[in-house]
């Protein structure tokens, strides 16, 4: 199929009927070619980013099992207003697109962290907090929370980075009702997520949500959900029996590439090419998680 460019973001594909209009780092954004349909198509591509920079080459039917994942998602938080619409997906890209309403996307990120470790971490250890929030004294690298954190970030224009936000700020931005709304649905999806992980053997150490508001004003989960890009999963087992962190976290996502360009690449210039075992290694995990889910 035909293609066009999306400059740094690389290419989406020409689909008849609908026409390209934004490209992210890893999804494709087209609209109908009917004025009056309103609805988007949301395509996920093989693109990998880390550290806010598009990597090559990409993995390969990444953008399917995402997808795959989140509509099961989806059907699995089906109680909670979606911006899933009805519809025909296109036959080329059938297996990794869904329609979805046009939103007014909420300009926050809605993290959600059960367990420390990454960023959240790195700044524990220096001051005794995750994103500002006061934690307990003694808490090790992948420990469970006393509760789960709500711990937002502002979705920053393309090309700068997120910014870990306090609450007050997401009130500023969105007010204050809204706020409170984020956080209460934000929590209550990733309690009721991370139950049905753990069902499989697995934990939910922390995701990520995004929201946008219909034409109506109601609140609608939008985007990816609980996905291997969004999201840290790891196996129960082995958190609970290993004796290292890589052992208690090895997680079902793009943390191998991660480590590996964290090993070998300064964070200067563009990135390095992905080894051909890290692409395969991270394929691999993907599809590992869809299978212990059942999804």
């Amino acid at each position: 199929m035909e293609r066009v460019s999306t400059s740094s973001e690389g290419t989406a594909l020409v689909i008849p009927g609908w026409r390209h209009i934004y490209s992210g780092k890893v999804r494709d954004l087209y609209a109908s070619e009917d004025a009056e349909d309103t609805r988007i198509l949301v395509v996920a591509s093989d693109r990998v980013s880390a550290f806010d920079f598009v990597l090559s080459p990409g993995i390969p039917q990444k953008g399917a099992l995402l997808t795959r994942l989140s509509r099961w998602w989806f059907a699995q938080l089906s109680d909670t207003p979606n911006h899933l619409a009805a519809g025909e997906i296109p036959d080329a890209v059938a297996d990794r697109a869904m329609l979805a309403q046009s939103l007014e996307m909420l300009p926050v990120e809605c993290v959600v962290r059960g367990y420390i470790t990454g960023s959240g971490w790195v700044e524990y250890q220096e001051s005794g907090t995750v994103c500002g929030i006061p934690l307990p004294a003694g808490l090790e690298n992948g420990d469970r929370l006393p509760e789960p954190l709500f711990t937002p970030a502002y979705k920053a224009p393309m090309g700068e980075h997120d910014e870990n936000i306090t609450f007050e700020k997401t009130v500023e931005l969105v007010g204050s009702a809204r706020a409170a709304e984020l956080r209460d649905v934000s929590l209550a999806l990733y309690s009721r997520a991370a139950a049905i992980a753990e069902e499989k053997g697995l934990i939910l150490a922390d995701t990520k949500f995004e929201f946008g508001t219909d034409a109506d004003g109601v609140l609608r989960l939008a985007d990816e959900v609980l996905t291997s890009d969004s999201s840290r999963y790891w196996d129960a087992e082995a958190w609970e029996s290993g004796s290292t962190p890589s052992e208690r976290m090895a997680s079902f996502d793009k943390q191998i590439v991660r480590d590996w360009l964290a090993a070998n690449w300064d964070k200067q210039g563009e990135p390095p090419l992905l080894p051909e075992d890290v692409v395969e290694r991270t394929a691999d995990r993907y599809r590992e998680l869809i299978e212990r889910l059942g999804a």
